[in-house]
């Protein structure tokens, strides 16, 4: 099976670097008939590809070199200026020069962002990118945006948002008519931030969006809003206490069954396979990698501590991005709305 999208993955990104990344995009390449291009240190990745079976050895595949690697602790603007050949900068080059069409990187997720806006470039009339996430809930996914590309937005950013996000909830999680709420502190209207309110009246009128109201933390898991939209500061720290108190409840939840004596651990026994069900609908290595929305070519950020199967799944998220026409349609919903977004920029 092969299909005619390139992507583009860092191999070096993350914090097990081609160990992880090599056999996980190989993997993902073998489903989905999609070329990968490995993009990092040749001799890193090869000493990967050399221990790997020859199955995967098969797949559509070629090693792109670059000599420099991104460490976590770097400013992404240093990064963009001396750090021209590393292998996050070459990966968005690929794009950009049409020589790929997508690019996967679990490296310095400021420096995507960077990469992304300064090397792919801003789709037009979009204003800023977003990154955004998959958070498993109790029923089905949310999409959660921004998670932390913009820490400070105005009204036409959150817009902006939202109609994004509702295009890639509609191709990518299959929701028909995704509905759209805006993070606030109540759901009442004229709650919230001036931000939050003037973006909250632009959604109201826009076009070719569900837009239900503002939605409060607790919806994010146990509402009934598909996309939730709010500005990077709020989203990455909702995101990062999400996933301490995941891990902080399993962690409990653990030394209670296994600690107090042989009934609880009898329970713990039968409770098995539902502890394994829930720990994979938690488990960000399901959904892969956060899209960064609103490029002129597609972007993946994929967590830091990923492993093989969260990059095989964030490369094949990719892969249905592009299959899907996903970006054409967010570039239609940017458009049909663009004299709301003109209105709302000239009134800040």
């Amino acid at each position: 099976m092969k299909n005619s999208n390139i992507l583009a993955v860092d191999a070096m990104g993350g914090d097990f670097g081609p160990s992880v990344v090599v056999p996980g995009a190989l993997k993902a390449g073998q489903k989905c008939g999609a070329k990968i291009l490995l993009v990092g240190i040749e001799s890193a990745i090869q000493e990967i590809l050399d221990t790997l079976p020859d199955d995967l050895k098969t797949v559509d595949f070629s090693i792109v070199h670059a000599s420099q690697v991104v460490d976590m602790h770097e400013k992404p603007s240093d990064i963009l200026r001396q750090k021209k050949d590393s292998s996050i900068q070459v990966a968005c080059r690929l794009v950009k020069d049409g020589k790929a069409h997508s690019v996967i990187s679990a490296g310095h997720s400021g420096a995507c962002v960077a990469c992304g806006m300064f090397i792919i470039g801003r789709i037009s009339g979009g204003e800023r990118p977003c990154l955004a996430t998959i958070m498993p809930t109790k029923t089905t996914p949310r999409l959660v945006l921004d998670v932390g590309a913009n820490v400070e937005c105005k009204p036409h950013h959150l817009f902006q948002f939202a109609l994004m996000g509702s295009a890639f909830a509609k191709d990518i999680l299959g929701y028909e008519e995704p509905s759209v709420g805006i993070l606030s502190i109540g759901e009442e209207e004229g709650k919230g931030t001036c931000t939050v309110k003037e973006a909250y009246d632009l959604l109201k009128v826009a076009h070719n969006i569900n837009f239900v109201g503002n939605v409060e933390g607790r919806d994010i898991f146990i509402g009934n809003v598909d996309v939730i939209v709010c500005d990077g500061f709020v989203g990455n720290i909702a995101l990062k206490l999400s996933e301490g108190l995941a891990l902080s409840l399993f962690d409990i939840l653990k030394r209670e069954l296994l600690g107090n004596g042989l009934l609880p651990k009898i329970g713990a026994f039968l409770a098995k396979k539902a502890f394994k069900n829930l720990a994979k609908k938690i488990d960000y290595a399901e959904y892969g990698a956060a899209p960064l929305l609103g490029l002129q070519g597609s972007s993946f950020v994929c967590h830091g501590a990923s492993n093989s199967r969260a990059i095989e799944n964030a490369v094949l998220m990719a892969n249905t991005y592009l299959e899907k026409g996903t970006h054409n349609r967010l570039l239609a919903n940017l458009k049909e709305n663009e004299e709301l977004t003109s209105y709302a920029r000239s009134s800040v």
